[in-house]
């Protein structure tokens, strides 16, 4: 167990070796604590749990050794950080009491609610309650129902759901509302004199058509011998947010916003996240900007940080501006036609000094009034969208390396980098070999060769059906990228240095880049304590968000694919495992599951991980990533968000041609078994790092 890790307790336990760590709860309601840095978990029986729930951050203290040391157990002693305090449930109503039974099976417990507290719930409700006390003394919590669901239509009780077993609130609590209320809509002319005023430089918003909280603005202006000065502007969230305020309290605990396909769960009270703080067209507005000094090939010859004041002159979609770089005439034409020339020499640089040119794909729901999807767009990053990114990349990084330059009392100044390390290397030899099925010789030599060798392949296999399963099956390679005061740079982007700056309206670590950089500025440093903890707990924050996003994308994708039933699709294999295989459709981009027990009718399949295949022992048929197949869809099951499809069509099998299962005698029906329960509907999720794009946000960096 390494040292680094370890936590003394000084009390009367002193010499029991006690640890913090990530408590994860089995259907069983067995326990494992996660601490970084050892190779195994903390076994923690029932009774052992004090009040943990599953997902909660604990200090767990070890009790003993099982299994000749190869089983460690302990007993939980206190709860760092809850995970989350909103659950959703049945009402269960009795004389003197009630209880809200969860839905999820990994909270073990009923939540225990006084009737003062029922706020209207009967016996029979879908509710959610709200953890009030718990002090360990009592089995079960005690609760206050916060929302009566039995009203609300199917999908908002997913939804709402979704989001509360993940950990963030449905709801902001009163005093963080307040704290949001009591700042003016006014600028104040005493704050301006401290600022750099830009309002008569044409500035601008660029920003997917159904946004309502606009982070980031450009400006704009000609200047003498082909240079131009470009303004990165971003809304200045840090001041309306006093550190540990209720307000910051609160973003911090949530630390990003979440994207669904029919809402946005916020880190900030709307007050501030689409009134006060958002870039709205044709409003004096607070900002913190990059002013560079930049030519059309992307050099830049000079820039300038510092708090400022700007006033937006317009609005753009992503389409209007697309529009108008395929050659439509428009508003401002001519500047925004010279930014996307510097943006394409930019973005050019970064794929010559090894970048890695993920491309991003967005799926969208056409929803209904109800929330229920009639259709589904497959969107795709171009340039209007390439425009935005290269200069918040641009600012990022700059900011980032500004402050990397600065040292106090002979040290690096504490700051939350966003990092990327290179690719794992037995990963990488695995997909190597995998990729060169499709043409593509991988030099694993050095970061840079392999950098190289990502390019190429995604070159080869742009605009051909295993494109999209060989970029998802790239990044799952990757690392994942995290937020942390060590510097390793950013190996997805090329970047020495990098940190998030350009979206502290849904991002607390962007909060925390404009704390630092001020005191950088003003010189009056003081530097944090725990930042690391801090960059930990966003990091965190982010891969449940995404979780969270998956499983919406997913349950709308199930409930999309309801309505096809028996129908058939072409698809590709996208994930393989021992018990079957992934299939999405090309249609639609909505994945399915064929099981082994389906395969089992034409012969006994057998897992290849290195080639991520199926093969038949007798036949030598072959499942394999990115193989074209033909599906028919089999159910669709919402409560499970999983799809299931048959195989309609046999793949190759030494050198032949496809049989159709008519061919083989069979009719293509599904032959389903009982799945076992440890098996899940859908593959792991993979974090992408900086080449994710949020469903209603698709463009920040």
């Amino acid at each position: 167990m390494p040292k680094s890790s370890k936590k003394k307790n000084k009390n009367p336990d002193a010499g029991k070796e006690v640890f913090t760590g990530k408590l994860e709860v089995t259907r069983s309601g067995m326990g494992f604590v996660i601490v970084p840095g050892m190779d195994k978990d903390i076994l923690i029986k029932r009774e052992n749990m004090y009040t943990a729930l599953n997902g909660d951050e604990v200090k767990v203290e070890v009790r003993s050794y099982r299994d000749g040391n190869s089983r460690v157990e302990g007993i939980v002693k206190e709860v760092v950080r809850r995970k989350q305090s909103e659950f959703s449930g049945k009402v269960e109503v009795h004389p003197h009491f009630a209880f809200l039974i969860p839905d999820s099976e990994k909270m073990s417990v009923d939540i225990y609610i006084p009737l003062h507290l029922l706020n209207g719930a009967k016996t029979g409700d879908s509710a959610m309650a709200r953890i009030v006390e718990w002090n360990g003394k009592n089995k079960n919590p005690v609760g206050e129902i916060v929302s009566v669901l039995t009203n609300e239509s199917v999908n908002e009780i997913a939804m709402q759901g979704l989001l509360v077993e993940n950990g963030f609130p449905l709801t902001f609590p009163d005093d963080v509302l307040e704290d949001a209320a009591r700042y003016s809509e006014f600028i104040d002319k005493d704050e301006v004199k401290k600022r750099k005023d830009l309002r008569n430089v044409l500035t601008v918003t660029i920003d997917p058509a159904d946004a309502k909280d606009f982070d980031d603005a450009l400006s704009f202006k000609a200047l003498k011998g082909g240079w131009y000065e470009v303004g990165v502007h971003i809304a200045d969230v840090s001041h309306y947010i006093a550190p540990d305020s209720a307000l910051d309290k609160e973003a911090y605990r949530r630390a990003t916003s979440v994207y669904l396909p029919d809402r946005v769960s916020p880190m900030l009270p709307e007050r501030l996240s689409n009134e006060l703080c958002s870039l709205r067209p044709h409003e004096d507005k607070y900002t913190f900007s990059v002013v560079f000094q930049i030519n059309k090939a992307g050099k830049v010859k000079d820039h300038w940080i510092g708090k400022t004041i700007i006033h937006s002159d317009r609005r753009f979609s992503y389409e209007d501006v697309q529009t108008i770089i395929e050659g439509a005439p428009g508003d401002y034409a001519k500047e925004l036609l010279v930014m996307n020339e510097i943006a394409r020499s930019l973005r050019s640089e970064r794929f010559t000094k090894g970048a890695i040119n993920f491309s991003s794909q967005e799926v969208r729901f056409q929803l209904d009034e109800k929330g229920k999807p009639i259709g589904i767009i497959i969107k795709e990053s171009k340039e209007a969208h390439q425009l935005i990114e290269e200069f918040m990349l641009l600012a990022n990084r700059t900011v980032a390396e500004y402050v990397g330059a600065i040292k106090f009392k002979g040290e690096h100044v504490p700051f939350p980098y966003r990092v990327h390390d290179v690719p794992h290397e037995d990963k990488l030899k695995v997909f190597a070999l995998f990729a060169r099925r499709f043409g593509v010789n991988f030099d694993l030599s050095t970061p840079q060769t392999i950098s190289k060798s990502f390019n190429a392949m995604l070159e080869t296999v742009k605009g051909k059906p295993e494109q999209h399963v060989l970029e998802q099956l790239g990044i799952r390679t990757m690392s994942k990228a995290v937020y942390t005061t060590d510097n390793i740079g950013h190996y997805g982007l090329g970047f020495e240095h990098y940190c998030h700056f350009t979206s502290p309206i849904r991002r607390y670590p962007d909060v925390l880049v404009h704390r630092i950089l001020q005191e950088c500025l003003e010189n009056k440093i003081r530097p944090m304590k725990h930042l690391e903890v801090q960059c930990r707990h966003c990091s965190d924050q982010e891969r449940r968000a995404m979780e969270t996003e998956r499983a919406a994308n997913k349950y709308k994708q199930v409930e999309f694919m309801q309505g096809y039933i028996g129908e058939e699709f072409e698809a590709v294999i996208s994930g393989v495992a021992t018990f079957g295989f992934w299939a999405e459709t090309v249609a639609h981009k909505c994945e399915g599951m064929i099981s082994i027990t389906d395969l089992a009718e034409f012969d006994d399949f057998e897992y290849k991980e290195g080639e991520y295949a199926l093969v038949g022992r007798v036949t030598g048929f072959r499942f394999a990533m990115g193989d074209n197949v033909k599906v028919r869809v089999v159910s669709a099951n919402l409560s499970k968000r999983q799809i299931d499809f048959s195989i309609l069509e046999l793949p190759e099998r030494k050198g032949k041609r496809p049989s159709s299962l008519s061919d083989t005698g069979k009719t293509g029906k599904s032959f389903r078994q009982d799945r076992p329960k440890s098996v899940r509907g859908g593959k792991p999720s993979y974090d992408r790092g900086e080449t994710k794009h949020k469903s209603n946000k698709s463009k920040k960096r």
